[in-house]
């Protein structure tokens, strides 16, 4: 049996799945799906059409899937999905996605949004993010799986942050952050390997090794950026984490944070 304080506003057409918890004085939409073991604190307000999977946490004060801060949005149905298990934390604010930008926000599984945090309309977040408090994403950016993005730190739209990529607090990413490294600054640049980082999650002093090389080459060298992916091609090999950060770079439409 689901929990519903009775000062609650759930709309009677909204889906409600098991042992789900809707506190005091929260407002459900009509095109609302809540899967198994939802948690909603209080004073959560859900709208449009969305989709919120297993065992995910919203703490007071949250609103998901209202309408775009978009001037061209008029109304089109676009939805808002989130995955399994993340901890939505207080004042975090997830708008819905607008026809021209693919028509959904999505968030994968497990990720931390602090207090106050923005995910705008058409964001793609992948698992295991971690967003500290009110950092904040304009329309259409993409976040790669595990990446950190630092307090009152500000993302581009149509910006790219790689996988593994850390933003340090206060920045501005204009360009897409490269991923396993730090960047940092306002506007952002980019420091190199996040070595520690990837000590800690245990990625084998091999890749470790790898990856520095080919940021060596990149950011120290006297090579340009074309140059410097042809020469980590020569130099390294059967590596998958090098192969995704040369990808990463070649399919950048905005440029890389160097």
């Amino acid at each position: 049996m689901s929990f519903i304080h009775e000062t609650a506003i759930v709309s009677p057409k909204a889906k409600i799945g098991e042992d789900c918890y809707i506190g005091a004085f929260s407002t459900i939409g009509d095109e609302v799906e809540l899967a198994k073991g939802v948690r909603l604190e209080s004073h959560v307000v859900i709208d449009g059409k969305t989709f919120i999977d297993e065992a995910t946490q919203v703490f007071p004060f949250v609103s998901i899937g209202l309408a775009p801060q978009d001037l061209k949005y008029g109304g089109e149905i676009t939805e808002t999905r989130i995955g399994k298990r993340n901890q939505i934390r207080e004042f975090v604010t997830i708008h819905r996605g607008t026809i021209n930008g693919g028509g959904l926000t999505q968030i994968g599984d497990d990720n931390l949004l602090m207090a106050q945090a923005h995910v705008a309309h058409d964001c793609h977040l992948g698992s295991e993010i971690i967003m500290a408090n009110a950092a904040t994403l304009a329309g259409h950016v993409t976040i790669y799986d595990k990446a950190s993005v630092g307090a009152y730190s500000g993302v581009h739209q149509f910006c790219r942050v790689g996988r593994e990529a850390f933003v340090g607090g206060y920045s501005v990413v204009v360009k897409d952050a490269l991923p396993f490294a730090i960047s940092q600054g306002n506007h952002a640049k980019c420091y190199g390997l996040n070595k520690v980082g990837l000590k800690r999650k245990g990625y084998p002093k091999e890749t470790i090794e790898k990856l520095h090389h080919s940021y060596h080459l990149l950011l120290n060298s006297k090579l340009n950026t074309s140059q410097a992916i042809e020469k980590i091609r020569e130099d390294i090999s059967d590596c998958a984490e090098v192969d995704y950060l040369v990808e990463f770079i070649e399919s950048s439409k905005r440029g890389v944070v160097k």
